[in-house]
Formats: C-alpha cells, structure tokens, sequence
C-alpha cells in the first residue's frame, strides 16, 4: 500500500495493519516461533530448519526487522537473530487491543 493510500487511517490503524503485514506468512511465524522455542539469539543458518531458499528467508528476516520485531547483529561471518522483547510486547499490546474489543451478540447480519 503506498502512502498516499495509508494516509487517510488512523496511526494505530496503520500500526496494526503493518504488524499483521509482517505476521501474514507462514514462514515468518516459524521464525518467531523457532527463535521463542530457542529463548536466546539464534546465529545459525534458518535455512536449514525451513522450506525454503536462502533468498526467501533473507526476504522474510527482512521483513520481521522493518517491523522491529526481530534484531540481527552481525558477528563476522554470520548473522545473530532475536525478538526484541520492547517490540514483542508492544505488538502483542496492539493485537491484544483489537482483539479484545466487544462485538454484538445478536448481529443483524
């Protein structure tokens, strides 16, 4: 979506929109769910523990950390992975507001 047509929302409609824009792939929620199993900074090589190309997973690392809700730091050769735990909580704060909010019991639809 470009920002001419993300600028008539509001900032916690783009917020969460952008967060379930991140979320929307499978293979980005086996990386958050592989580095929560691992409740440390992962340095290995992703590639092995998914489906897919080291392209893809690149793309999909790219994409968590424009978000950031994942941080690399690079040591040497090889790339460092974690959830930063402020954003974590903050995306999990933003989730929870929207879910949380009350529908109709009786809907007319």
């Amino acid at each position: 979506m470009g920002i001419s047509k993300t600028s008539g929302f509001s900032a916690d409609q783009n917020q969460l929109a952008q967060l379930a824009k991140a979320l929307a792939h499978p293979a980005r929620i086996a990386i958050l769910q592989f580095l929560l199993d691992k409740k440390s900074c992962h340095c290995g090589d992703l590639v092995e523990v998914l489906p897919l190309s080291q392209a893809t997973v690149s793309q999909h690392l790219k994409e968590l950390k424009r978000i950031g809700i994942l941080k690399g730091e690079v040591e040497g050769p090889r790339r460092c992975y974690c959830i930063d735990p402020v954003k974590w909580a903050a995306a999990k704060q933003v989730l929870e507001g929207f879910f949380s909010t009350p529908i109709l019991k009786n809907p007319t639809c």
